[in-house]
């Protein structure tokens, strides 16, 4: 069934907070607390910065429209969708997704659960607004997403996260435009060399509009000017114009500088505040329990 556990990466949270404090207890010994709760300090300074940048991103970005986002790193919110013909289903449940994270974990002798397989899924989907679609390359990309499935078979526990089609979806990304430019320029090119062999299989013609020193035969300046006159016949007669906009494919990915790619089915107010409350946590945790394991030393 739906959960509410959240897929995002665990240090950002606390639950590398846990397996320090596991791990101190398991020692039985007094000793190690201080450099546990330093250690648990180190996280939380890294945490706090991690998610405070994301709520900066998330709070500094305007959302963009897809048909008019500027090229670069953009905020797009809308829905989820499939690529027309393509079917992606989870590998466990087999729910038809946008998008998905699994993971399958076995129990121990030591009643421990130790992760025995897991996988994502980084094949495109669509992100939909009001003004378009944008290709979504979800390789890279950080996903948080609460649409959780959780069963036991045995001694196995299976986990798998979910990004749904109609779902709210939220990304920050490098946004390209790809259009059709380099594939109307081969079309030209062709169009202009038919007509040229159309107007040499007429000597007498083409000798009339491009013999200008009138010696019987067309030299290369004067075959140039037919190839010019060529492509502006072509260029003339084709169906859409070279001044109407060339319309594009638009893709989000993973930004080459190193920024943060991420994807959620949260809107980015809730998502922001969620950032912003676990920062503050974390300067709360980096003070505390640094200045504690200091003193304990």
């Amino acid at each position: 069934m739906f959960s509410s556990k959240l897929h995002q990466p665990g240090w950002l949270s606390g639950a590398f907070h846990f397996v320090i404090i596991a791990i101190a207890f398991q020692a039985e010994s007094a000793e190690v607390w201080p450099y546990a709760l330093l250690a648990m300090a180190v996280v939380s300074f890294f945490a706090w910065m991690g998610n405070y940048r994301r709520y900066r991103q998330i709070h500094d970005l305007p959302t963009s429209r897809i048909a008019s986002a500027a090229q670069g790193y953009v905020e797009l919110a809308g829905h989820a969708e499939l690529v027309a013909g393509e079917t992606i289903s989870s590998p466990l449940s087999h729910t038809l997704c946008c998008w998905y994270s699994y993971e399958i974990e076995e129990k121990t002798s030591k009643d421990k659960w130790q992760t025995v397989d897991s996988g994502k899924s980084v094949r495109h989907f669509f992100i939909v607004d009001e003004s378009g679609q944008c290709v979504i390359s979800p390789d890279g990309a950080e996903v948080l997403t609460n649409d959780h499935k959780s069963w036991h078979e045995g001694d196995r526990r299976y986990n798998e996260w979910l990004l749904m089609p109609k779902g709210v979806l939220y990304a920050i990304g490098e946004f390209t435009t790809t259009t059709a430019r380099v594939a109307a320029a081969s079309d030209e090119q062709a169009e202009t060399g038919a007509l040229l062999a159309e107007w040499k299989r007429n000597q007498k013609t083409l000798l009339e509009r491009f013999d200008l020193d009138r010696d019987g035969r067309i030299d290369l300046k004067e075959w140039e000017l037919a190839r010019l006159q060529a492509r502006r016949e072509v260029r003339k007669n084709q169906s859409e114009p070279q001044s109407r906009p060339v319309e594009g494919t638009h893709l989000l990915r993973k930004p080459k500088d190193g920024r943060l790619f991420l994807l959620a089915n949260e809107l980015p107010d809730k998502l922001g505040a969620r950032y912003r409350t676990w920062s503050w946590v974390h300067l709360a945790i980096f003070i505390g329990a640094g200045s504690a394991g200091l003193v304990m030393l």
